[in-house]
C-alpha cells in the first residue's frame, strides 16, 4: 500500500533497538538507570503522601522484589496487583518484573466472579491487594490452589500478609534475573466489550519499541516534565501514561489513588501542576463541563504542555471545546493492549480535529477489506497493524491468537480510511459499521454532528432494524436541557443539514447515561441489546 513502509519480520538486527541486548531485564532500564547515571535525586513520583526520588523508588522496588523471592515467587510466576495508583503499585510490577517473575494488574473494580476467573486463568501465585478488594479475594481464595499468598496495602488483617511492615524488613540490594529480551515481562487483561477476557502477553522488549517511539515523535519527554493521567495504571494506556513514558525518559509522574472525577482531576492539576496531562474522551466532556460550570479555567489547567486522549476516538466537537477552552492542544491517538500503546497520533502543532492521526515510524500499517485485499485509497477498511511491540500471544487462547495475529499482522478490529494528507479517520468498530441502503455508515460521523449540537452532552449511535429488518442508524443521546420530542427532531434534522441525508439517525432515544467499560468506552453492544 502507497505510503506505508513494510517491516521485514522478525526485525533483522540493523531495526532493533540498541537499548535491547539478547539479555534485558525491563525493570532495570526504567529505574536503575538513571540512579547509575548519576540522576538518583531526581524526583520520579509525586502522591499524596509526599514524593520519591528514582534512587528512592530503586529503594523501594528492590525491598519488594525480595519480598516476593522471600514468598517463593519463581521466574515466570504470576504476581496479580489489585493496587489503586501509588508507589506500592509501581514498586510491586517493577519488583516482580526485576526478579522474572510476571506482574498482572487487575481492575480494581472488577467483581469477585471475574477476579477468579483473572487469578485462575493466570495462576498468580502472590495477590498484593489494596483493602477495597480484599473481601472480592476472600469470597474465591478457596477455589485458587494456585494462589498462596495474599499481601494487603493497608491496615493488619488476619488472613492476610501486611505489605509494609514486610517490605520495611526486607534489603534494598537486588540482583537482577538473568531474563531473556524474549521472557514475559507483564500481562494485562483486556476490557473488550464482548467475549471472555484475553491475557495479553508482553515480552520485555515489547515496551522498548513503543515507548521510545512515542515518547520521541510525539510528546517529547524531557526529564523537566511532569506527567499525570486521568486513566488508571491497571489499565494499558493508564500503565504506558504513569509507568513506562515518565520512567523510560527520567522525568516525573503525579500519582492520584482517587477516582478520576472532574473536580479530583482538577485539584491535583492545580497541586502538581503537571506537564502533560492524559485521559479519554469521555473524562474531557466531562472537564469541559465543570469548567464551563466555574466560570474560570485555573492557571495550572492554562499552563499545561500538552494534552492527549486515547482510548477512543475524540470527536472533533470535543477537541474543538477542550481547545477554545483552555488553550491547550489535545493530541487524539489510537492503540492497543496488544500492541502495548499508541501507534497513530496526531503530533504538536499538526494535529486534525476528527481524525486519530498519522502513523508513527516503526510501524507499518494496512487497510483491508473483509477477504484481506487492501482497500482502495478513501475507503474504509479493517486496519491492521505490524509492530515490533506487538505481544507475544493471548494465554490459554491460541484459536483468539491465530484469529488476530497473523504473521507480523495484529488485527485490530477498527475501521480506517486515510485521507489525502496520511491521517487515519476513524470509521467504527468492525462490527459497528452500519449498511444503510447498502452504502456503509460511520456511526462515529453521525455522533461527532449530534455532537456539535449544544443540546447534546453525550451521544452514541448504533444500527437497528426497522420494521422491515432494514439495518437504520439510532441514537442514544444524554442531553444537556429537558428533552422532548420537539428536541428530537430537533437533532434528525440538525444531522441532516450536515451530513449525507441518509445518514441521519431514524430514532433518537434520549438517556441518562450511556453503558461504558470501566475505561470509559462506550458499550454499544448493550445498546444494540436495547432496540
Amino acid at each position: 500500500m502507497e505510503g506505508y513502509r513494510v517491516l521485514q519480520w522478525p526485525l533483522p538486527p540493523s531495526e532493533r533497538h540498541p537499548m535491547v541486548p539478547d539479555q534485558f531485564n525491563m525493570a532495570t532500564t526504567l529505574v536503575d538507570r538513571h540512579v547509575l547515571q548519576g540522576n538518583g535525586g531526581r524526583v520520579a513520583v509525586y502522591y499524596p503522601d509526599g514524593q520519591l526520588t528514582y534512587a528512592e523508588l530503586a529503594s523501594l522496588v528492590n525491598r519488594v522484589g525480595n519480598l516476593l523471592h522471600r514468598l517463593g515467587v519463581q521466574i515466570e510466576e504470576r504476581v496479580a496487583l489489585l493496587l489503586p495508583d501509588s508507589p506500592a503499585f509501581l514498586a510491586t510490577f517493577l519488583g516482580a518484573m526485576k526478579i522474572g517473575a510476571v506482574p498482572v494488574p487487575l481492575n480494581m473494580l472488577a467483581t469477585a466472579e471475574d477476579l477468579h476467573y483473572y487469578l485462575s486463568d493466570s495462576r498468580a501465585r502472590v495477590v498484593v491487594l489494596d483493602c477495597d478488594c480484599l473481601e472480592r479475594v476472600r469470597a474465591v481464595r478457596p477455589s485458587l490452589p494456585a494462589l498462596r499468598q495474599v499481601v494487603l496495602v493497608g491496615p493488619p488483617q488476619p488472613d492476610a500478609l501486611p505489605f509494609d511492615d514486610l517490605v520495611a524488613r526486607e534489603s534494598d540490594a537486588l540482583a537482577v534475573a538473568d531474563t531473556s529480551a524474549d521472557d514475559m515481562a507483564y500481562w494485562l487483561y483486556s476490557s473488550g466489550t464482548t467475549g471472555r477476557p484475553k491475557g495479553v502477553v508482553h515480552l520485555h522488549r515489547d515496551m522498548v519499541y513503543c515507548t521510545s517511539a512515542y515518547a520521541e515523535q510525539v510528546v517529547r519527554l524531557t526529564p523537566d516534565d511532569r506527567s499525570f493521567s486521568a486513566s488508571k495504571l491497571f489499565f494499558s494506556y493508564g500503565l504506558v501514561n504513569s509507568l513506562y513514558l515518565p520512567l523510560w525518559t527520567g522525568s516525573a509522574v503525579v500519582l492520584n489513588p482517587q477516582r478520576p472525577e472532574p473536580a479530583t482531576l482538577l485539584a491535583t492539576i492545580e497541586r502538581y501542576r503537571p506537564t502533560v496531562f492524559y485521559s479519554v474522551p469521555t473524562s474531557y466532556a466531562q472537564l469541559i463541563r465543570e469548567l464551563e460550570a466555574r466560570g474560570s479555567v485555573p492557571e495550572a489547567v492554562r499552563a499545561m504542555r500538552l494534552c492527549v486522549s486515547a482510548g477512543e476516538p475524540l470527536p472533533a466537537p470535543i477537541y474543538e471545546r477542550w481547545c477554545t477552552l483552555t488553550g491547550v492542544e489535545v493530541l487524539d491517538g489510537v492503540g492497543s493492549s496488544e500492541v502495548g500503546y499508541i501507534y497513530i497520533s496526531n503530533r504538536p502543532g499538526r494535529s486534525r480535529p476528527g481524525t486519530s492521526g498519522e502513523l508513527l515510524e516503526g510501524y507499518a500499517a494496512r487497510l483491508v477489506d473483509e477477504e484481506g485485499n487492501d482497500v482502495p485509497p478513501g475507503e474504509p477498511g479493517d486496519l491492521w497493524i505490524a509492530a515490533p511491540s506487538t505481544a507475544a500471544r493471548y494465554w490459554h487462547q491460541q484459536d483468539r491468537t491465530a484469529q488476530t495475529m497473523v504473521g507480523p499482522w495484529l488485527k485490530t478490529g477498527d475501521k480506517y480510511l486515510r485521507d489525502e494528507a496520511g491521517y487515519f479517520v476513524y470509521a467504527g468498530r468492525s462490527d459497528d459499521m452500519l449498511k444503510v441502503g447498502g452504502i456503509w455508515v460511520s456511526p462515529m460521523e453521525v455522533e461527532a454532528a449530534l455532537l456539535a449540537h449544544p443540546a447534546v452532552a453525550e451521544c452514541a449511535v448504533v444500527g437497528l432494524p426497522d420494521a422491515t429488518g432494514l439495518i437504520k442508524p439510532k441514537a442514544y443521546v444524554v442531553p444537556r436541557e429537558a428533552p422532548s420530542p420537539a428536541l428530537a427532531q430537533q437533532l434528525q434534522e440538525w444531522v441532516k443539514a450536515r451530513l449525507a441525508p441518509y445518514k441521519y439517525p431514524r430514532t433518537v432515544e434520549f438517556v441518562s447515561e450511556l453503558p461504558k467499560t470501566a475505561t470509559g468506552k462506550i458499550q454499544r453492544y448493550r445498546l444494540r441489546a436495547l432496540g
